[in-house]
């Protein structure tokens, strides 16, 4: 161990970390889940410590002996290094001052060991009064939720959401000439083709995405430079337009300031509105998978208008059994991310005054989301949805049958009178064709266009 000070006190800190005294606290502190902050929230971390220190060194505030240094170390952990080294519970101190903290520390031992002194010489290089300089917690940790969240989706969730809207286009075209019954309320509606369907599937993810763009431009607004409340004390003129500047270099986002930096430090609203975005793109994919599910019940018993992948087996009990098991992932994940929502929505509520102290929680749920929407797609896109197959058959026979189809006698014959051809059929275990021709309402030509169930779609084959 060694024996560092912070202004509470000596505290031991393992010899071999590079945190130091506040981050040891928090460790002790906060024992909550196990779980920490994800490692995008602590690579836009660094990156605003290498933009910081570069606007400080360039307004004269910061030396180069000691923000060189601070920059190199910043950069190794920007490039997956000391990860490991950030410890802190994501339930801990408001504002993520044990985030940035632990930050702080490890860059500061970094930088001293760089230049060849050992940790804990905060007599050259201080955590709080160089690696923080011009800083708060309360500006870089709403600032690193920013960063970290247009980074992960950009990087991860984007790529995959495109991914499945184009094999759901490929779907949608392949699938246009197949004719099925429609289905409202669960009981049979008029004709469409299951390319159809899977169109109206394709437009409600397209509107997701351009929601969640929308949403993504909140996000590149950073209070950067605003430091406790948003009146920008202890930072030097020019820093915060030299420190966005920087930023932009260093992520390759064309991030702005924020317009307004009390709002900034105050308010939670562009994070909610990804959140919100991210929620509505789940509910879509909810409805999709819970479609597939329908649409591929059975084998036998049920719809079995489409055949699922079959990749694993369903049961422990019954042979044979093959369950729809990616769709049910699909579904959980999405359930999760609404409550992470949820959760979000809470921490925005609950600031107060001149801040919103719940960033940790806000950086935790909506990274998470971000996350688990970007496996759960890419999995289910790879086993499930790439794979369906149709049975036409099936889907036929069932358009023939289905009921609904006397909604296109009501223009020729009236809606009551079409009501009673339906209700016999129904109680007879008939189709519409044979009980029309049999009440002598029309003949097979007349029924020929009337009833055809592809016509019915209006798509043109």
């Amino acid at each position: 161990m060694r024996l560092e000070r912070d202004t509470l006190g000596e505290v031991e800190v393992p010899d071999d970390v590079y945190y130091g005294p506040q981050t040891a606290r928090a460790v002790d502190n906060f024992r909550v889940s196990g779980e920490r902050l994800p490692v995008e929230f602590i690579k836009a971390q660094a990156a605003i410590k290498m933009a910081s220190a570069k606007a400080n060194m360039e307004l004269g505030k910061l030396d180069h002996e000691i923000g060189e240094p601070i920059i190199e170390a910043a950069f190794e952990i920007r490039d997956g290094k000391l990860l490991e080294q950030f410890v802190v519970d994501a339930f801990q101190s408001g504002a993520g001052t044990s985030q940035n903290m632990n930050a702080n520390e490890v860059i500061a031992n970094r930088a001293l060991e760089i230049v060849g002194y050992e940790r804990g010489r905060y007599d050259i290089i201080h955590p709080n009064d160089h690696v923080n300089m011009s800083q708060s917690s309360n500006d870089t940790t709403h600032t690193a939720v920013h960063i970290a969240t247009v980074e992960s989706i950009r990087s991860s969730l984007l790529p995959v959401v495109d991914g499945f809207l184009g094999v759901l286009t490929e779907r949608k075209n392949e699938f246009m000439p197949i004719v099925k019954p429609g289905r409202t309320h669960l009981q049979d509606a008029v004709p469409l083709t299951l390319g159809q369907e899977f169109g109206g599937y394709v437009r409600m993810v397209e509107l997701d995405r351009k929601r969640l763009m929308e949403a993504i431009d909140g996000l590149l607004e950073l209070n950067m430079g605003g430091t406790a409340i948003g009146t920008g004390l202890n930072t030097p003129s020019g820093f915060s337009k030299i420190a966005i500047r920087e930023m932009r270099t260093t992520t390759g986002v064309d991030f702005r300031l924020a317009a307004d930096p009390f709002e900034a430090t105050q308010g939670a609203g562009a994070i909610l509105a990804c959140s919100a975005a991210l929620r509505g793109l789940a509910v879509s994919l909810i409805k999709i998978a819970n479609d597939l599910r329908l649409l591929s019940s059975g084998p036998r018993a049920g719809m079995g208008e489409l055949n699922l992948p079959a990749v694993q087996p369903g049961s422990s009990i019954m042979p044979g059994k093959v369950n729809p098991v990616m769709a049910e992932m699909l579904n959980m994940a999405c359930f999760q991310v609404i409550g992470n929502d949820t959760a979000i929505t809470m921490a925005a509520q609950a600031g107060q005054l001149e801040l919103n102290v719940f960033t940790p929680l806000l950086a935790h749920n909506i990274l998470r989301s971000v996350r688990i929407l970007s496996g759960a797609i890419s999995s289910f896109n790879r086993k499930c949805l790439s794979g369906l197959s149709v049975n036409t058959e099936r889907c036929a026979e069932l358009a023939v049958s289905s009921l609904a189809l006397a909604t296109s006698l009501a223009p020729v014959i009236g809606y009551e009178r079409a009501a009673e051809v339906a209700y016999r059929a129904h109680r007879e275990g008939r189709n519409i064709k044979d009980v029309v021709i049999e009440m002598g309402i029309l003949d097979d030509e007349e029924l020929e266009d009337l009833l055809d169930p592809m016509e019915l779609t209006g798509v043109d084959i």
